[in-house]
């Protein structure tokens, strides 16, 4: 009886044939709505800074580091690839693709960077993409930005005139060391 069994166990998994896939060399494709690693385009991307002031995981850092330059620093590490920066971005400049297998020894391979020419409304001081003239009242910070991209830290400061000893307090920015009990 036991034996009978086994034999009928065999003949239904052989009748299966291969169910599993060979992972590495064949990859399933992924869902049509699946949200993957964030891809900016940066002829499209107008500087708002809607990305970086609503993404949940602060992965987005902006620093303006002269009056006509915007620096964008995109740090997949901690990246949860929630989408919200692509739903937020006025210009779809953000689109999520359908990388996720994303393992590295290297950070920069994971670290996307643009730089962004602005120009700065003389009226208000808010930046805006020098080829897009009309889209200065979607913009939700006043002035120019200092995160720190060497830490990767949002730094909520801003100022409505670019000011060089504030881009340097942020380029020497540290975080908070260990209390000492």
């Amino acid at each position: 009886m036991w034996l009978w069994n086994k034999i009928k166990q065999l003949a239904i998994s052989f009748r299966a044939g291969v169910v599993t896939l060979r992972y590495p060399f064949e990859s399933r494709p992924a869902p049509e709505d699946f949200r993957g690693q964030p891809v900016w385009d940066h002829a499209k991307c107008i500087g708002c800074a809607g990305c970086a002031n609503h993404c949940p995981a602060r992965t987005i850092f902006l620093r303006d580091i002269c009056q006509e330059v915007r620096i964008l620093l995109y740090d997949s590490s901690r990246c949860t690839y929630c989408g919200r920066c692509a739903d937020l971005c006025p210009e779809k400049a953000i689109t999520m693709s359908d990388r996720f297998e994303l393992a590295t020894d290297n950070r920069q391979d994971i670290t996307q960077t643009i730089e962004l020419f602005m120009m700065t409304c003389q009226r208000c001081g808010r930046c805006y993409d020098l080829e897009i003239k009309n889209y200065i009242d979607r913009l939700s910070r006043l002035g120019y930005r200092y995160d720190s991209l060497e830490v990767r830290k949002v730094i909520q400061r801003s100022t409505a005139d670019f000011s060089p000893e504030e881009l340097e307090k942020t380029i020497g920015y540290e975080r908070p060391g260990r209390l000492d009990k």
